[in-house]
């Protein structure tokens, strides 16, 4: 991170970054191209139109929408005007995106229209949940129900804001202060939220920055999604603190991703495993120019080595990284280092980052320093659970350290698995399955898929009398719950497995899905 960034906020990075890149490119969506000095304007114009509207200091503000330059600037905003920020999952049905809204009790929600064939707005109607904490929706969009605002009603709002109360306000965020809260889902099934603060961000992802080598004048493709920590941090923040250029893609598509790197000469590309496994398999691959990619950052707890052999050999992507993070610890814990073999690339998330310590105990994986949370965002027994009493933060996954210090993550104590790249909870799929007027008891694992890595997996007991098939219960998971956490397989059974304890032995479900 640079000299003049230390103890800085985000809204001092955003003010930062408009002043030493001013006329440089920041943003480009489309046909719209917005300079670092342009961007700086649109953030002061949204924070004091969060002014306007009775955005307090403190106060938790929601972000609903895909990767675009409004999601963007209406979340830099909101944290320019002291607000903290809570970003929800573009893939939440009504009812999970209202659970985070209200136990955030989020004061002001910014929502996309319409994205992918789905109303936001609908299915937040749909769920007939009283927030009382939610005060305004604004839409992201030119047109808004009569008793929701648009972006642009919006902004007008702050216009009689003086420039001086925003800064004012901006000058007054405390950089040890929370700057967002991630939520994220626990064993116990329902999302916590982990607080993490400014100070916390910058210095995290100013070393992501250094370690990756990120420049000023870079072209970075953010497909990773904004409401993801590593889209928000190591896509937005890292930018504002390089001076790299953001082209934000809103949709996950391989097409999509082909198109933009030859179209904007794209240098840097984060993404899943199963993206760049897709840009490397397509068809068509060889007429798009990818000869300016030279930065590939990527993770999960397999890398296959010939993935990372032909993106440095086919696509000749001189740097080729892995890492490791969770919610909990900031969205890095250990990184990969420039000029690691390609083993270690594939093998390991790398080293713990500088400032940081890991260590393996009873198998399970456990990191402390500054990329740790302070805590879930009111509950403190949760957060018990998971920082001990010297400041350790239990991370519930299992994991080795070579003699270099290089992790290795070999398998997850809380059954999560990955899905094209979101994270996905056996706990909370479990309960939103348990709803189903059929379903006596129910139990989910990931099971192995050659499209997604890993896909859900249920076994189910049925209530006596009931002729649930799976394909019912498959299409009525797709109404209730994002598209990733629905199970593809479904298996009856007179019975689970469990323990003496009680506890589902989720070895034998999985005994039996390979078998």
């Amino acid at each position: 991170m640079h000299g003049d960034l230390e103890g800085c906020s985000i809204p001092g990075l955003v003010r930062w970054a408009a002043e030493r890149y001013g006329p440089r490119e920041a943003v480009v969506e489309g046909r719209t191209r917005v300079t670092y000095a342009e961007l700086g304007d649109r953030v002061e114009r949204a924070a004091a139109a969060c002014v306007a509207a009775g955005v307090a200091p403190g106060d938790r503000v929601a972000v609903w929408a895909p990767n675009t330059l409004d999601w963007i600037v209406s979340a830099l905003g909101a944290v320019t005007a002291g607000a903290v920020l809570v970003p929800l999952n573009t893939r939440f049905k009504g009812a999970e995106a209202a659970y985070v809204l209200e136990r955030s009790r989020a004061k002001l929600l910014f929502i996309t229209g319409t994205f992918l064939g789905t109303s936001y707005v609908a299915s937040l109607r749909r769920t007939g949940r009283v927030l009382p904490s939610l005060e305004q929706v604004v839409v992201l969009a030119d047109s808004a129900p009569e008793d929701f605002r648009t972006w642009k009603e919006f902004l007008a709002g702050g216009d009689g804001v003086p420039a001086a109360r925003v800064r004012a306000r901006a000058d007054a965020v405390d950089p040890s202060g929370p700057s967002d809260i991630v939520f994220t889902s626990g064993t116990t099934g329902r999302p916590k939220g982990a607080v993490i603060s400014h100070a916390q961000s910058l210095r995290c992802y100013g070393t992501w920055a250094r370690l990756a080598g990120l420049r000023e004048g870079d072209r970075y493709l953010i497909v990773n999604p904004f409401f993801h920590t590593f889209g928000y941090k190591a896509g937005i923040l890292a930018c504002l603190m390089r001076g790299a250029v953001m082209v934000p893609q809103p949709v996950f598509n391989v097409d999509t991703v082909l198109a933009n790197v030859a179209a904007e000469r794209i240098s840097v590309l984060p993404g899943p495993p199963t993206l760049l496994q897709s840009v490397l398999d397509h068809p068509a691959r060889s007429s798009y120019d990818l000869s300016t990619l030279r930065l590939v950052v990527t993770g999960a707890a397999v890398v296959p080595l010939r993935l990372v052999e032909r993106l440095r050999g086919e696509l000749g992507v001189p740097t080729v990284l892995t890492a490791y993070g969770l919610s909990e610890a900031s969205g890095i814990v250990t990184m990969c280092r420039r000029g690691d073999p390609d083993g270690t690339v594939a093998a390991t998330s790398g080293r713990p980052i500088p400032g940081t310590e890991v260590r393996i105990e009873a198998g399970e994986v456990l990191v402390r320093g500054h990329n740790v949370m302070s805590g879930y965002f009111e509950d403190p027994d949760g957060t018990a659970e998971v920082i001990d009493a010297e400041g350790w933060l239990h991370t519930g996954d299992v994991g080795s350290l070579d003699e270099a210090g290089n992790l290795r993550i070999t398998d997850r104590i809380k059954d999560m698995f990955i899905v094209g790249g979101f994270n996905a909870y056996p706990a909370e799929i479990e309960q939103l399955l348990g709803i189903h007027p059929d379903l006596l008891d129910v139990a989910v694992i990931g099971v192995p898929d050659p499209r997604l890595g890993e896909v859900a997996m249920a076994f189910a007991v049925r209530r006596p009398g009931a002729t649930l098939t799976a394909d019912d219960l498959i299409a009525w998971a797709r109404r209730e719950m994002a598209n990733y956490k629905v199970p593809r397989r479904v298996e009856f059974l007179t019975e689970l497995p469990r323990n003496a304890s009680g506890k589902v032995v989720k070895g034998e479900l999985r005994a039996r899905a390979r078998g």
